[in-house]
């Protein structure tokens, strides 16, 4: 995955990149750059591994707010299963779990306005 700071109306975004083959990858056949399509509401989320209580720390990828949230604490889930919507310029983006597992805390609310790296869930 390749990370690109992009500076547009004086503001500055960071952008991650990562290369998709096969099935999910759609390549410009008209000479135009390549662009890769897996699901249009779908949204990578930030992930990373907590120092303290265990799991697995799924944070939010840009700012938005919560429309709505799918799992509970103690609610087991699966890979790939839609854990709570984020509305970020006027789309709605699927948080998605990354693991199988439990859901150990939501550190959000429906209706909550969340700024980019927000905790939102931690799986164990």
């Amino acid at each position: 995955m390749k990370k690109y700071v992009i500076k547009l109306n004086n503001k500055v975004y960071e952008v991650e990149i990562e290369e998709v083959t096969g099935a999910n990858g759609v390549a410009a056949s008209n000479g135009e750059a390549a662009a890769t399509i897996t699901q249009s509401t779908k949204q990578a989320p930030a992930v990373s591994q907590p120092q303290t209580s265990g799991g697995l720390t799924i944070k939010a990828p840009m700012a938005g707010s919560i429309l709505s949230i799918a799992a509970k604490v103690g609610d087991q889930i699966k890979k790939d299963q839609t854990l709570m919507i984020l509305e970020a310029m006027k789309m709605e983006n699927e948080i998605s779990s990354p693991v199988d597992g439990t859901v150990l805390s939501i550190g959000v609310s429906k209706g909550d306005m969340v700024n980019a790296g927000i905790v939102l869930i931690q799986i164990g």
